[in-house]
C-alpha cells in the first residue's frame, strides 16, 4: 500500500478517519475492519469519603465505578487487582488511599517491570502535590549517595523487581523503619508478571511479605494490568493473598476501529507474502503524511529499525523527521527524549518494540500499527490502546506476519475480538526457583518452620517449603541449627529474576568490554563459535566460548549474514502425573528430561535467504529438566492416517492445524514409510508449536519440541511440546488443559495454508534444530484429520 491510498482528513486538526479507511477498502489486503462503538464513562461514589489531602485529589467529574470499587477494597485492607482498559485511569486507585495512608504515617512501595515506568509514575506522582508525600524511585541508576536519602527521607518508593531483591531485601536492616510503617505494596503491570519471570516474582513478594513482618509491617497489595484472564488467581499466586478482582471498565471509550490487514501472496507453491516489515512502514508513512500521530510496534528491536527506515524513505524530509524508532538498547536519555517528543506532538511517528506497550504517557495518539500479532490477545488489546486516550477516536491495523498463528487469526476475524485474554501464569514450586529464594530468604533471617506459612497456598503446595529446606540442607546449601535453617555460604546466591537458571555466560568485546549476557541453557545454540550474535544494533562474530573462564569473546562484523545451530535432540519421560484421550491419540504431562547436542551451524545472508555454508562443531551435550506434555499415535492412527505404508493422505479440507516453533525431530527410519512418518510428525509438532500462545500467554520462544516415529518410554510414535526453562513456567499445564482446542487449531491452520510443501505460515520453525528437515506437510494434515474427524 502506498501512503498515496491514505488520504488526509478534511479537518486535520480534528481527524476523521472516514477517508482512510475508504482508502484502505480499496486494498485486498483488508480482511476484516470491525468498528466497537464508544461506550460513556460510569461514575460511583465511595462508601466512605477519603480523609485528609486526598480528598481534594478525587477528579471533578467522580472516579470511574472500578476506581470506586477498588479504592474501597484497598481502604478496607483487602488486596486487590484492577484489570481494566489502557487509560481507565488504573493509577488512582492506589494513588488516593496511599495519599490517605501517607498523611497518617504510613509508607508505601510501588514496583514497575521497568525503570521507564517507575520514572513516568514519579513525575505523575509529582504532579498530585500532596502535602507530606515524598516519591522517589529507587533502582541501578541511583548513585550510593542518592540511595542513602532515599531511605532516610522518602516515605512513597518507587523501584522495580530486581532492585527490590538486590537492593532492599539484601539490606532490609536499613529500611527498618519503612518496613515497620508500609501500609500499600502495587505492583504495576500484572500481566507482565508471568512464566519463569513471574515465579521469581512470587517468591521476591514472599520474600518482601516476611521481611516487612520482621520489622512489624503489614501490607496491602493493589494489582494493576491491561485486560488478562482470571487477574485475580495470578496476583494472588504471585503474593500468597487471597485477592479480590475488579475487571469492570467504568471509563469512557472513544469509537475504535480495528483493522487486519495481510501482506499480499507473493508465490502460491512457496507460501512467500510480501514483507510485514514494509506494509507497516508504508502504513505508518501513511497515517504520518496524513497527520494522524501514530505508532508502529514491531516484535524485534531489528524490525523497529527497520520500519522506521522505510517509513522515512517513504516520507518527505520534513515529516521523516518527524518518525523516530523506540526500542530498548538505546540510552535511557534517548528514550525520554522520544517519550517528551511524542508527549508533546513533536513527534508524528514512532516504531518501538513492545517497551512502548506498558503505561508510559506519551499523551494521545491517533492510530496504532501492529506489525504481527503480538502472541496473546491481552497484549494486542494493551497495543491497541496506546491510541484512542481521553475518548477519542482511533483507528488500529493488524499487519500480519508470515507465522501460522498470524495467519490463523486473519482467517478467523472474530477470535481477535470475542477470545478472552488468556489466563497467565506462574510456577512458583519450580525447584529451580524455589530452592535459591528459600536460601536468599535464611541470609535475610535464619529459616524456621513458622515461615512456612509465607510459602504456602495460594501459589504454593502444603509442602513446598519442606521439600525446598530438605533439598538445599542435602545439598549442603544450608544447615539445621536448634531448629533453624542458616546458610553455608558467606555470600547470597546470584539470581537472574529473568532467567530460570543462575548460571550465566559473559559476552565480551575486543576491547574486554562487557557486551552482555547469556543463559548458560541457552549458550550452546545462541554463541557458539562462529555464531552471529546481535546486540543493540550491532552484529558480532563470536570467536571464541570459554566454559572455564564463563566468557564469551565476540568481534564486530558486517551485518552481512545470519547463523541457525544445528542439533541433535532427545527427550526422556520423567513421570507421568496425568493422561487423557484426545480423539483417537493420548495425551501425557509430566516432568520430562531434554538432551540437545548442537552439532553446527548453517549461515545465511542476512537479507536474501541464501544458504552461505555449513559448518561443524564439537560442543558437549545439554540437559534440561523440565515439564512437558505429549501427545501418542498408535499403529491404528498411524494406518488410518496412511502413514505405515509412507503414502500419506493428501491434503484437503480445512479443519483446526499450526504453528511453527519446534526444536528438532528424532531420527527418521530408513524406509520410506519411515521417513514420511518421522517428517509428518516433525511438521505437526512445528505446527502445534506455532499455534500454542493461541491457548497459553507465552512466547513460542518460551517452549520447545521433539518428535520421533518411536520412543522407548511410550513405545509408540510421540510428539512433545515441554516448556524451555528449568523445572518449567507452568506452560505445559495450560498446553495440556487445552489440548483437544490445540490440535484442532493446528489441523486447520496446516490445510487452511495455501502453499503446496510447507512454509512458515503453516510447518516451517524459524528455529529448528534440524533446519527444518524433513518436513512432510500432507502427512501432518493426514495424522491430525486421522485423531479428530470421526
Amino acid at each position: 500500500m502506498s501512503s498515496a491510498s491514505l488520504a488526509p482528513p478534511a479537518a486535520p486538526e480534528r481527524p476523521d478517519f472516514e477517508d482512510l479507511i475508504a482508502g484502505l477498502a480499496t486494498s485486498g489486503q483488508l480482511v476484516h475492519l470491525h468498528r466497537l462503538p464508544a461506550r460513556p464513562g460510569r461514575t460511583a461514589e465511595l462508601t466512605r469519603p477519603l480523609e485528609g489531602p486526598a480528598a481534594a485529589l478525587v477528579p471533578a467529574g467522580g472516579l470511574w465505578s472500578h476506581q470506586a470499587a477498588a479504592i474501597d477494597l484497598a481502604r478496607s485492607g483487602t488486596s486487590v487487582a484492577v484489570a481494566t482498559g489502557t487509560a481507565s485511569g488504573k493509577s488512582l486507585c492506589y494513588q488516593l488511599p496511599i495519599a490517605e495512608a501517607v498523611a497518617r504515617g504510613s509508607t508505601a512501595l510501588l514496583v514497575y517491570p521497568t525503570k521507564a515506568l517507575a520514572q513516568d509514575q514519579l513525575r505523575a506522582l509529582g504532579e498530585l502535590d500532596v502535602p507530606g508525600l515524598v516519591a522517589a524511585t529507587y533502582d541501578g541508576d541511583c548513585s550510593s549517595e542518592e540511595r542513602a536519602w532515599v531511605r532516610r527521607h522518602a516515605n512513597v518508593v518507587l523501584t522495580n523487581p530486581d532492585m527490590l531483591h538486590f537492593g532492599v531485601l539484601s539490606n532490609h536492616q536499613r529500611w527498618a523503619t519503612f518496613m515497620m510503617r508500609l501500609g500499600f505494596v502495587v505492583l504495576d503491570e500484572l500481566h507482565t508478571l508471568r512464566g519463569i519471570f513471574g515465579s521469581h516474582v512470587a517468591h521476591v513478594v514472599r520474600r518482601l511479605r516476611r521481611v516487612a513482618a520482621i520489622h512489624g509491617g503489614s501490607p496491602t497489595f493493589v494489582f494493576t494490568s491491561a485486560t488478562v484472564g482470571r487477574p485475580g488467581t495470578l496476583a494472588s499466586a504471585l503474593c500468597g493473598l487471597e485477592v479480590a478482582e475488579v475487571t469492570e471498565d467504568g471509563s469512557p471509550q472513544g469509537e475504535r476501529l480495528l483493522a487486519l490487514w495481510n501482506p499480499p501472496l507473493r508465490d502460491r507453491a512457496s507460501g512467500a507474502r510480501a514483507s510485514a516489515n514494509s506494509e507497516a512502514a508504508s502504513l505508518l508513512a501513511g497515517l504520518v503524511s496524513a497527520g494522524y500521530r501514530s505508532i508502529a510496534f514491531t516484535r524485534s528491536r531489528r524490525g523497529t529499525e527497520l520500519v522506521a527506515a522505510a517509513a522515512q524513505d517513504r516520507l518527505p524530509p520534513p515529516l521523516a523527521a518527524k518518525v523516530r524508532p523506540y526500542r530498548g538498547g538505546f540510552l535511557s536519555s534517548e528514550r525520554r527524549e522520544i517519550e517528551a517528543e511524542l508527549f508533546s506532538g513533536r513527534l508524528l511517528g514512532v516504531a518501538a518494540t513492545n517497551a512502548l506497550e506498558l503505561g508510559v504517557d506519551i499523551g494521545g495518539l491517533d492510530a496504532c500499527v501492529l506489525n504481527g500479532y503480538p502472541g496473546t490477545i491481552a497484549s494486542m488489546w494493551q497495543q491497541v490502546g496506546r491510541a484512542g486516550r481521553s475518548a477519542r477516536r482511533s483507528l488500529a491495523v493488524l499487519v500480519a506476519g508470515d507465522d501460522a498463528l498470524d495467519q490463523w487469526l486473519m482467517a478467523h476475524p472474530g477470535e481477535l475480538l470475542t477470545r478472552p485474554p488468556e489466563p497467565a501464569v506462574v510456577n512458583p514450586a519450580n525447584p529451580f526457583v524455589l530452592d535459591p529464594h528459600l536460601e536468599c530468604a535464611s541470609f535475610e533471617r535464619a529459616l524456621q518452620p513458622d515461615d512456612e506459612a509465607w510459602w504456602a497456598p495460594p501459589g504454593l503446595e502444603a509442602d513446598s517449603f519442606d521439600d525446598g529446606i530438605r533439598r538445599l540442607v542435602l545439598e549442603d546449601r544450608l544447615v539445621l541449627r536448634s531448629g533453624r535453617a542458616v546458610p553455608t555460604a558467606r555470600h547470597a546466591p546470584s539470581l537472574n529474576l529473568r532467567s530460570g537458571s543462575s548460571e550465566e555466560l559473559r559476552i565480551v568485546g575486543p576491547e574486554g568490554d562487557l557486551i552482555g549476557t547469556v543463559e548458560m541453557s541457552r549458550a550452546f545454540a545462541t554463541v557458539h563459535p562462529g555464531a552471529v550474535y546481535l546486540h543493540a544494533g550491532v552484529h558480532y562474530r563470536v570467536e571464541r566460548l570459554d566454559l572455564d573462564d564463563r566468557a564469551v569473546w565476540v568481534a564486530v562484523v558486517d551485518p552481512g549474514e545470519m547463523t541457525q545451530a544445528r542439533s541433535v535432540t532427545d527427550f526422556r519421560i520423567l513421570g507421568c502425573e496425568r493422561e487423557t484421550g484426545v480423539g483417537r491419540a493420548r495425551l501425557g504431562l509430566g516432568r520430562v528430561e531434554v538432551t540437545e547436542q548442537v552439532t553446527g551451524y548453517r549461515r545465511r545472508d542476512l537479507f536474501s535467504g541464501e544458504v552461505l555454508g555449513d559448518e561443524g562443531l564439537d560442543l558437549p551435550p545439554t540437559c534440561l529438566s523440565t515439564r512437558g506434555f505429549w501427545y501418542t499415535f498408535g499403529p491404528d492412527v498411524l494406518a488410518r492416517a496412511g502413514l505405515l505404508t509412507g503414502r500419506g493422505a493428501a491434503p484437503g479440507g480445512s479443519d483446526p492445524a499450526g504453528e511453527d516453533d519446534a526444536d528438532c525431530a528424532g531420527d527418521a527410519e530408513d524406509s520410506p514409510a519411515g521417513e514420511v512418518l518421522g517428517g509428518s510428525l516433525h511438521a505437526a509438532e512445528h505446527a502445534g508449536i506455532g499455534i500454542l500462545p493461541l491457548f497459553t500467554i507465552c512466547d513460542r520462544w518460551d517452549v520447545g519440541g521433539v518428535s520421533t516415529p518411536w520412543h522407548p518410554d511410550t513405545g509408540q510414535a510421540t510428539i512433545v511440546i515441554y516448556d524451555g526453562y528449568p523445572g518449567g513456567a507452568g506452560i505445559a499445564e495450560l498446553g495440556f488443559d487445552a489440548a483437544s482446542r490445540h490440535l484442532g487449531a493446528t489441523l486447520e491452520a496446516i490445510t487452511a495454508c495455501p502453499c503446496e510443501a510447507g512454509c512458515p505460515s503453516c510447518v516451517q520453525s524459524p528455529k529448528c534444530g534440524n533446519l527444518n528437515e524433513p518436513l512432510d506437510k500432507a502427512g501432518a494434515a493426514a495424522l491430525l484429520r486421522a485423531v479428530l474427524r470421526p
